[in-house]
């Protein structure tokens, strides 16, 4: 197995930290092979005679397929839990049901206990921990011969403290013993370069009890108006424009590219199934659906790693440790707006293949929060100039009436997007009562300006064109 120079240097840094302390934290970006470093880790330490055997634990059960398959390959023998396995990999959720005799195995041999996405795990006291950080204070701390922490994002939404992790004053910030960026990954060209397209409006009329308000622009309309976020995710119009956008950026990469893909993240499975209708359906794509209802959601993911299909769309079925390397587009259309949540969404399509000139785009709306935190990936890399304004070349009129069942498109030189089919005398508070879609459909919401797209880490000019 060949390694990356970051790989290598990580485990080189591990083996001597080692040496005067039992636990290890790497924070690498996601995409850039934390797998990979961990299986030759514990090889290393095998072939050392420190580790008997090997446990890894993760957020779900499709990354654990493919920390099996990894360490299966580089250990060279099985990784399934069997008699004469090395070891095994388990979810969190699962911790709390395996019997007291598995845990017994800490205390009677030298064991690499191996916490993927760590950042899942809150606490470092009893009293402050969530379900999964307190198996591991019961169960893996100061039992464990070695413990290897590993993360893309190491902060919490919520800031709370992560599982075994030590923290420098007076900021309290985490420490990591080894730090792998996204800049870093770029320049190694193990990573591509993103490029994250802010999709607004100019003008947005929001009517309701026979009021109307203007705003200029969704962060605008979100912050001085009762409309949701989530809401505004289910308006077909909305979402109908946004999946445009990455249609043609796919089609466009699929030119050099045949096997590139696109995921989209919905918001609910209702939205989903939705959000597939209208790429199947409207636009013509081939697509596939994968949500946790589904009987073998592991298989329907393999199945599209592995095929032509243009798109597959998820609700948190892909996101951190799923790897999926053809993967070059994504919408990001999720109700879920924390940071760590969505560098992990955009680390889906950084993945490089051994293709080349390889592009990395990501499509969402401008809210507040989403337009943070992609300027501050921009300024993980600074180099480059941030912005680019983009207007779409062919301005699109969108028209809905109650009797329509899809999206009909006009090209025109003016834009004018009619954005519900229902219009309702309602008072001016919302109900909480209602569902997204009613909420949503609660406003008469019209948007006559024209789109704008802010690209931000637009690397070559001339990609605008192509």
């Amino acid at each position: 197995m060949k390694l990356r120079a970051w790989q290598q240097a990580c485990v080189k840094k591990a083996l001597k930290v080692y040496q005067s302390q039992s636990h290890f934290m790497c924070l690498a970006t996601p995409g850039s092979g934390k797998t990979v470093m961990a299986a030759e880790l514990a090889a290393k330490l095998i072939e050392m005679g420190k580790v008997d055997f090997v446990l890894c634990f993760s957020p779900s059960s499709e990354v654990n397929g493919s920390i099996r398959s990894t360490f299966s390959r580089r250990l060279q023998k099985r990784f399934d839990g069997l008699i004469g396995a090395i070891g095994c990999v388990y979810t969190y959720q699962s911790m709390s049901s395996l019997p007291p005799d598995f845990w017994q195995l800490l205390n009677s041999h030298n064991v690499l206990v191996i916490m993927d996405e760590v950042h899942h795990l809150k606490g470092i006291e009893l009293d402050d921990a969530n379900a999964w950080g307190q198996e591991v204070l019961l169960k893996v701390q100061n039992k464990a011969r070695y413990t290897l922490a590993l993360s893309g994002t190491p902060w919490r939404s919520d800031a709370a403290p992560i599982v075994l992790a030590r923290f420098t004053q007076p900021d309290n910030t985490i420490r990591c013993d080894f730090v792998y960026g996204l800049k870093q990954a770029i320049d190694d060209g193990v990573c591509r370069q993103p490029h994250i397209t802010l999709i607004d409006n100019e003008k947005i009329k929001l009517i309701s009890n026979e009021e109307s308000e203007t705003f200029s622009s969704i962060a605008a309309l979100l912050e001085g108006s009762d409309l949701s976020y989530r809401a505004l995710l289910n308006n077909q119009h909305i979402n109908h424009y946004l999946l445009q956008q990455g249609i043609r950026r796919l089609s466009r990469i699929r030119e050099n590219h045949p096997l590139a893909g696109g995921l989209v993240v919905a918001s609910s499975i209702h939205h989903a199934k939705n959000l597939f209708q209208m790429l199947t359906e409207d636009f013509q794509q081939t697509a596939c659906i994968v949500t946790s209802k589904m009987k073998c959601p592991s298989r329907i993911i393999q199945a599209f790693r592995e095929s032509e299909v243009q798109w597959i769309v998820s609700v948190g079925m892909i996101s951190e440790g799923t790897d999926i390397p053809r993967l070059q587009v994504c919408c990001h259309l999720s109700c879920i707006k924390t940071e760590m949540h969505y560098r992990q969404v955009l680390g889906r399509i950084l993945r490089v293949t051994s293709t080349e000139k390889q592009q990395a785009w990501l499509f969402t709306l401008a809210e507040a929060n989403l337009t943070e935190f992609a300027y501050r990936i921009d300024q993980d890399l600074p180099e480059v100039p941030v912005i680019i304004n983009q207007k779409e070349p062919a301005p699109i009129n969108l028209r809905c009436s109650s009797q329509l069942s899809s999206t009909e498109l006009d090209h025109d030189e003016s834009f004018n997007l009619q954005i519900s089919a229902l219009s309702l005398s309602t008072k001016s508070k919302v109900p909480a009562t209602l569902s997204d879609i009613e909420q949503e459909n609660h406003y008469n919401l019209t948007l006559l300006g024209g789109y704008k797209e802010r690209i931000v880490r637009m690397f070559d000019a001339h990609l605008l064109g192509s």
